[in-house]
């Protein structure tokens, strides 16, 4: 679905991504990630087509980036910004119906009722009784789940989240990522997280995309790329990886004061 051939992007003369390769098959979960500041986000502005790469080439389903649409590429494709909404007047019924914008015509009607899509989706994020509540009145956890619920009513076929378990307590981000996985498997939907819990990525994707000063550190399942090894050269951690009793996927310990390689 998604082939980068050689990536490049700078901004303000600093160069964010180097030389950036990869393809993502469709109907998988995809992680990217690494420390902060080294292009994670940018990739995913790239990917979904709100920036464009200052060299290199992106393919999505064998067509060039540029040559889409902005609402023809809506209509596949789904993203999840950082911070998840701004705290409009609008209620969380109406933020959520926002999300079949790009089906509507220019009086904000389609040709079927959406009401059954947007039911679906507030109960699935647990927004049953905060539906008819006003988006400033939510928390930003709230909000996040809002969002999310909001973009899934695209139906996408490709959904980019930025960092999608920001402001969630740990019951939250286990309820969206669990939403997240089991849409993704029933829909045969492609999904690519920016995540900064390594155990969280571990457990929820199929592979894991390693970014290290703008570069791709590491590329593969998560048993082939988390290793204590790769912890240390890109986190400058000290830990210990061990399997998940239950599921087997590769889990991260921290072993607290031990000397950092960011600090020599």
């Amino acid at each position: 679905m998604i082939e980068a051939i050689g990536l490049e992007k700078s901004i303000g003369g600093t160069r964010i991504l180097n030389g950036i390769s990869f393809k993502l098959e469709a109907g998988r979960m995809y992680g990217i990630i690494g420390p902060n500041g080294v292009g994670k986000s940018t990739l995913l502005q790239l990917l979904a087509g709100v920036e464009s790469p200052t060299a290199g080439k992106l393919l999505l389903e064998g067509i060039p980036a540029e040559r889409y649409g902005r609402k023809s590429l809506a209509k596949w494709l789904a993203v999840l910004q950082q911070g998840g909404l701004a705290a409009v007047g609008f209620t969380v019924r109406e933020v959520i119906g926002m999300g079949r914008y790009p089906f509507q015509n220019w009086m904000g009607d389609e040709k079927t009722d959406a009401g059954p899509l947007i039911d679906e989706a507030i109960s699935a994020m647990g927004l049953d009784e905060l539906q008819h509540r006003r988006i400033d009145q939510l928390s930003g956890g709230e909000r996040q789940r809002v969002a999310l619920a909001k973009v899934m009513v695209q139906q996408p076929r490709l959904l980019l989240l930025d960092e999608p378990t920001t402001y969630l307590d740990i019951g939250y981000q286990m309820q969206m990522l669990d939403t997240v996985k089991s849409w993704q498997q029933e829909r045969g939907m492609t999904v690519v997280a920016v995540l900064h819990d390594l155990n969280l990525a571990a457990q929820y994707c199929e592979e894991l995309l390693v970014l290290s000063e703008g570069r791709v550190e590491a590329f593969g399942t998560p048993a082939a790329v988390m290793s204590e090894d790769m912890i240390w050269r890109v986190y400058g951690a000290r830990s210990v990886v061990l399997p998940h009793p239950q599921t087997a996927v590769p889990q991260l310990l921290l072993l607290p004061g031990r000397a950092s390689a960011r600090q020599g």
